[in-house]
């Protein structure tokens, strides 16, 4: 790199010269934490400049980082959030009340630690993640909401001390990283649990899972804020009531129309509990306003998203198995005459699992996302016909997109998903 870049050519070092997970996947990952301690220290360890929360988890971590933030900013907080990864703007993963980091911060400093990074060779995801932790010491931020990008032990996030850790719901994902079973990817998961610091769990009943964490936060002599049993949720057409020992809400029109957010709201409003008992002063119509808010206030995108209606269409990131599990049992409650799905996926998924899951029933429209990590859409024509699915093939997704709106009736649905990638094509996004 030279000085005086543009950001343009700032986005396309950080995105090509710097290994990048989600576009290239496993030759990018690298398991170990001493490249962001480096570029932290080399930076004078920005990530001790601010309070934060730290989140990890399968599923659900990020709309309950976005939660957390949006009922922050309601009660007037300046809230940084990092989440990873971002759908149509690099920026999406550093902002400050639902504000992204300026074009300029990210040239300036991609030019000024041109040195470090020569040096270090870090990963795409280790140099944004520092760039976020440096952003938020600049900018004084009140609390940082940060959302670790996968695992948690060894994930380049895991250098804070928060105020709060929480886990969202484990599921069997990326276990070439994480393990072959639940079990495994729960402790690496259990590792962004600190000493003495409050952790808050998803509701994992009584299974060997929970009992991972248990014994982390024995270890580590943090207290755990369980949740079973903890919340009433009832769930009404367009609204929702919650209760728990603390709080009393009802009448709340949550901006995220997913069933699988009920399940994840929990922990959102628990750590906010455990916020309020450090000194922050977040009443109940800032918690009921930041559920309502959270995409206008945030700009959370590609969660059970809709489209249009008259057909029903919605776009919704849901990836692996659980997440498609809860995906499909909320469309089972819905009422409609026929289910068209454009669907894309990346090639390092046991797809064959997924397609036990999907319905046969549907049409398909087959697509292919413009990462080097895409499955090829010849693959996923092979299924198809394998399968003895409806389907066509269109590669592009606006175009598979435009096609099903073609082919359905008002009274059907389409879903777009099955990667965050292609989702994140989506042109009206």
């Amino acid at each position: 790199m030279t000085k005086g870049i543009s950001y343009q050519q700032t986005l396309d070092f950080l995105f090509t010269q710097l290994p990048m997970y989600q576009r290239q996947g496993a030759s990018a990952y690298k398991k170990d934490l001493s490249n962001t301690i480096a570029l932290c220290e080399a930076l004078g360890n920005p990530q001790h400049g601010f309070k934060s929360v730290h989140l990890a988890g399968t599923n659900g971590k990020g709309t309950t980082a976005h939660t957390i933030a949006s009922v922050l900013q309601e009660a007037g907080f300046k809230t940084a959030l990092h989440t990873s990864p971002h759908l149509k703007d690099f920026r999406e993963r550093i902002k400050i009340n639902g504000e992204m980091v300026s074009e300029e911060f990210v040239v300036d400093f991609v030019e000024s630690n041109q040195d470090v990074i020569k040096e270090l060779e870090p990963s795409f995801f280790e140099i944004t993640v520092v760039m976020a932790f440096e952003y938020f010491k600049q900018q004084e931020v009140d609390i940082a909401i940060i959302e670790t990008g996968m695992g948690g032990r060894l994930d380049s996030t895991n250098v804070i001390n928060p105020l709060v850790s929480a886990i969202t719901a484990i599921g069997l994902d990326h276990m070439k990283f994480l393990g072959n079973d639940l079990v495994s990817i729960a402790s690496e998961k259990a590792g962004i649990v600190k000493k003495e610091t409050p952790v808050v769990l998803y509701d994992f009943k009584k299974s060997e899972v929970k009992e991972v964490f248990l014994e982390k936060a024995k270890k580590t002599n943090s207290f755990v804020n369980d949740l079973s049993e903890s919340y009433q949720i009832i769930k009404e057409e367009n609204t929702i009531s919650l209760a728990s020992e603390h709080i009393d809400l009802t009448n709340i029109n949550p901006a995220i129309k997913g069933d699988y957010y009920l399940s994840n709201l929990p922990v959102a409003l628990e750590v906010i509990h455990e916020l309020r008992n450090q000194g922050f002063n977040v009443d109940e119509n800032c918690i009921k306003q930041g559920i309502q808010n959270v995409v206008t206030n945030t700009g959370l995108k590609g969660r059970w998203q809709i489209l249009q209606n008259n057909p029903y269409v919605f776009a919704d990131v849901g990836h692996n198995a659980d997440g498609i599990k809860v995906i499909l049992n909320q469309l089972s409650n819905m009422s409609y005459l026929d289910l068209h799905i454009v669907w894309g996926s990346v090639n390092d998924k046991d797809i064959n699992e997924i397609f036990d899951l999907l319905p046969s029933d549907a049409f398909y429209y087959f697509c292919e996302s413009n990462i080097p990590r895409a499955l090829p859409l010849s693959d996923l024509l092979e299924i198809g016909k394998q399968r003895k699915l409806q389907y066509q093939g269109i590669k592009d997704v606006n175009e598979a997109l435009k096609e099903a709106r073609a082919k359905a009736n008002p009274q059907d649905v389409i879903w777009v998903g099955g990667s965050t990638f292609v989702v994140a094509e989506l042109d009206e996004l």
